[in-house]
């Protein structure tokens, strides 16, 4: 998987890109911009969000036209954003799935009232490959459903996806782009590419083990792994991916640490709400959609508001847990 190629616009689309900035608010919340800002580069079809709002006029009918089929397309963008799951409704794996553990830092943070600093940390499913724009990758519907739930909140998204890298590569930039941010949660995306480039699963997980060590140590901050993708270009190497998930999980158990299925969450969507592989992953067979990713991050965002639920109201759930309840 290769990284996301730049956004531009050419200088005869300028008027188009000022009439944008006209549809977008003056301001961003806190968490949405950062985490936009640390997303990599997106395809040149996206639309990114200004920092602030800016007036250009067009000048000519020509340019007028262009202009008016770039607000069509940013209509067309926000209404996908209202109605995405009106289509396909982002529904729990029927069957359950494994508890993702407590959130301690986090919930002792929101209960104090303290900013909460959220690293996404992974390669091109937290980059946002295959999204159509920065606001339906994963960690921007995150950081939007979770300023929902906790509106008087502080809450920072950090995207730190690279596209095609997995664990080798992404210790390399542990502790500049993960450590020295002093995260309260580290979601971490990984596996992936391992699988499919045919590395041994026990080295990844070997790895993965050794960075939630050096995360742990710097200063605490919660974990949650995110394993493999169910796809197709994932299940050609089907051996490896369910090493993968299994050796994922067993580290997640040692290091106390949580986890969230995706693996189990994207098949159950498949084969028991038998939703068409094509409504979830895009043609290459590995990326998710913006279908894809929205009800990912629901499901993340749901697992993470009701294990800060249960300490705030006193239940002290252990983050090695591993009962099966409803997602």
């Amino acid at each position: 998987m290769s990284s996301l190629r730049p956004f531009c616009l050419t200088s005869w689309l300028a008027p188009a890109a000022a009439a944008l900035l006209l549809l977008m608010p003056a301001s961003q919340p806190r968490a949405q911009t950062q985490a936009a800002q640390a997303t990599p580069a997106q395809p040149a079809d996206s639309a990114t969000a200004p920092p602030s709002q800016t007036t250009v006029a067009a000048t000519s009918p020509e340019q007028r036209g262009v202009t008016a089929r770039a607000i069509d397309k940013v209509k067309e963008v926000a209404k996908s954003a209202g109605d995405i799951f009106s289509r396909v409704p982002c529904l729990p794996p029927k069957g359950g799935s494994k508890a993702m553990g407590s959130l301690p830092r986090v919930a002792s943070k929101l209960v104090a009232g303290q900013p909460v600093v959220i690293v996404a940390f992974g390669s091109s499913s937290t980059a946002g490959f295959g999204a159509s724009s920065p606001e339906f990758n994963y960690p921007n519907r995150l950081a939007a459903q979770l300023r929902r739930h906790y509106p008087t909140a502080d809450i920072t998204v950090i995207n730190a996806g690279v596209g095609g890298e997995d664990a080798p590569e992404m210790m390399k930039r542990l502790q500049t782009q993960v450590i020295d941010v002093h995260p309260d949660l580290v979601i971490w995306q990984v596996g992936t590419n391992a699988v499919l480039r045919n590395l041994d699963p026990a080295d990844t997980a070997k790895l993965v083990e050794d960075g939630i060590s050096r995360i742990q140590a710097a200063g605490g901050a919660d974990i949650v792994l995110v394993d493999p993708q169910y796809s197709p270009a994932v299940n050609q190497r089907a051996e490896s991916a369910g090493k993968m998930v299994k050796l994922l999980g067993k580290v997640a158990e040692l290091r106390h640490v949580g986890i969230f299925p995706r693996f189990e969450v994207m098949r159950d969507w498949h084969e028991k709400q038998a939703i068409p592989v094509e409504s979830f992953v895009i043609a290459d067979g590995l990326h998710m959609n913006d279908w894809g990713y929205a009800c990912f991050a629901q499901l993340l965002a749901d697992d993470i508001i009701r294990s800060v639920g249960q300490i705030k109201l006193g239940v002290n759930v252990p983050a090695d847990v591993r009962t099966y309840r409803p997602m």
